[in-house]
Order: structure tokens, then C-alpha cells, then sequence
């Protein structure tokens, strides 16, 4: 006997949370924010990270 296959596919929404193409392309655009706006203050300041968080 062989069975007959579905002939609907569910519609399944994506999940917001865990390893999924919507969080890796929030968690990337939160990182060059970050990064654009390190940058920013590095050359407003003229002082570097370290520098700027009292490391150095």
C-alpha cells in the first residue's frame, strides 16, 4: 500500500526568537549601529575605546 501525500503545505510562521534568518538580520544591523556609532565617538572625543570606558 502506499500513502497518498498531503496536497496543502501549513502555513507555519517563522519564530521571532532563536537561530532563524529574522534574528541573524536584527543581531546584524544592531551590530553596525553599534560599531557606526563607536566610531563616531572615537572621532568626536579623539580618544579610542579603551580610553573612553577608563581602561587606558
Amino acid at each position: 500500500m502506499t500513502q497518498q501525500q498531503p496536497s496543502v503545505t501549513p502555513k507555519l510562521e517563522e519564530p521571532k526568537f532563536g537561530f532563524n534568518e529574522y534574528a541573524e538580520r536584527l543581531n546584524g544591523r544592531a551590530a553596525m549601529i553599534g560599531f557606526l556609532l563607536m566610531v563616531v565617538i572615537e572621532y568626536v572625543t579623539n580618544q579610542g575605546v579603551l580610553a573612553w570606558l577608563g581602561l587606558k
